[in-house]
């Protein structure tokens, strides 16, 4: 029986690079331009679902738990957004440049060094975002269950990653971390890549039925990501917990 999903060497790798987060032309430049289709897709999805208002804050009383924050590139939009945030990650390196940004800018997050499986924290959440985490993670059934747990019944939880197939390869590994130079090398594990059709049948298997499935792609043209029928690199879930 697994006790942990903390893969060492993955939250090594990361710590190493942790002072970048912040920086747009940095080592994470890659999420900075990913991170406004990944807010608005959220942000949407979660006014509509729990039926919010529309207004500058419109994620008021939301209450979200951001696992695998890093160093808040997600947290702190949604806490912008009126919700009150949690996010937690493995590395301590990342938490502290999270914890450092958040006061920089006068926002309350509570950032927390921790796994789903480790978190000190008994109330549940409306929303759990797994955003470019579970290709990183040990065992993603483990992490699945562990996440499920800690999310409300008729939340829900989004879930961002990588496809496994030869495009994917292609792409994310050799045009990304090889070709392009996006991100370093040794970023990514095809192995740990994880078809749509198996992420459904995890997540099924705790109380999480899928709600939508969207692909993503990246427009060279526009220099920004959308929202896309192609499902076979990027994909982009909702899931309603049961």
């Amino acid at each position: 029986m697994k006790s942990s999903t903390i893969n060492k060497e993955e939250i090594e790798k990361f710590s190493k690079m942790a002072s970048q987060w912040w920086d747009p032309n940095g080592k994470f430049k890659p999420l900075h331009k990913f991170n406004p289709i990944r807010i608005g897709y959220i942000k949407n999805n979660i006014i509509k679902h729990f039926k919010m208002k529309p207004s500058t804050r419109p994620l008021k009383k939301i209450n979200i738990l951001d696992i695998g924050c890093g160093g808040g590139l997600l947290s702190e939009p949604m806490c912008k957004l009126g919700a009150n945030v949690v996010g937690i990650d493995a590395s301590k390196k990342n938490i502290e440049i999270a914890k450092f940004h958040a006061k920089k800018n006068n926002l309350k997050i509570n950032y927390i060094c921790s796994s789903p499986e480790k978190i000190k924290i008994k109330k549940k959440f409306d929303v759990v975002l797994n955003m470019e985490i579970v290709e990183h993670v040990d065992d993603i059934n483990f992490f699945i269950k562990k996440s499920s747990e800690l999310l409300k019944k008729n939340g829900l939880m989004f879930i961002a990653t990588l496809n496994k197939t030869l495009k994917s390869y292609a792409f994310a590994i050799v045009g990304a971390e090889y070709i392009l130079r996006w991100l370093p090398i040794g970023t990514h594990d095809w192995e740990k890549f994880v078809k749509p059709k198996e992420l459904i049948k995890i997540s099924e298997e705790n109380n999480l039925k899928i709600k939508n499935l969207d692909g993503l792609k990246y427009d060279i043209l526009k220099d920004k990501w959308e929202l896309s029928n192609d499902d076979s690199v990027n994909y982009i879930a909702r899931f309603k917990k049961n």
